[in-house]
């Protein structure tokens, strides 16, 4: 596979799944714009990695939950290249509790993340994609199979992981 020329954001990409994702994407010769929202140094090493065995990548922070951080995201991209080719939706955060002892925040927290930022990735990407390019959203066997303690992750990674969900014409 060879995706020289391409331009990819992958959010959550300073530790993790998003790390090996940012650092495979490069590997296959697309730039890389490996996203973080509050782990700096971890970014700065998937970033180093990269330019290490001769990719191209920058990291930008931005808290995937927060509308303004996505937009200033998807404008940085713009500035620099003027399009995307690949979107890869990976941030998340998983809050495993009982339900009795599930509060608000901690509700609000995976559904601001997991299913929010996801659709204000989406929206802001579609606008650079053209007529192609791929989002994928990175999900969780949860979705379809729980444990104790999951409800709420599992039910924010089945709202954005199902193949078939339409995002337009």
């Amino acid at each position: 596979m060879t995706l020289n020329g391409k331009i990819a954001v992958v959010t959550g990409a300073s530790k993790g799944i998003g790390s090996g994702i940012a650092k495979a994407l490069a590997a296959a010769g697309a730039t890389v714009v490996v996203n973080y929202a509050s782990s700096k140094p971890d970014a700065d090493a998937v970033v180093a990695h990269i330019h290490a065995h001769g990719g191209t990548a920058f990291g930008v922070r931005a808290d995937m939950s927060q509308a303004a951080d996505v937009t200033r995201l998807f404008d940085t991209v713009r500035s620099e290249y003027g399009r995307l080719d690949i979107l890869v939706n990976n941030a998340g955060v998983a809050v495993f509790q009982m339900i009795e002892d599930l509060t608000e925040e901690a509700f609000h927290k995976q559904f601001n993340l997991n299913v929010l930022g996801y659709l204000l990735a989406v929206r802001e990407a579609v606008k650079l994609l053209g007529q192609g390019g791929s989002i994928i959203n990175i999900s969780s066997i949860l979705s379809t199979d729980p444990y104790l303690a999951s409800s709420v992750y599992s039910a924010t990674k089945g709202a954005v992981g199902y193949p078939d969900v339409c995002l337009g014409p």
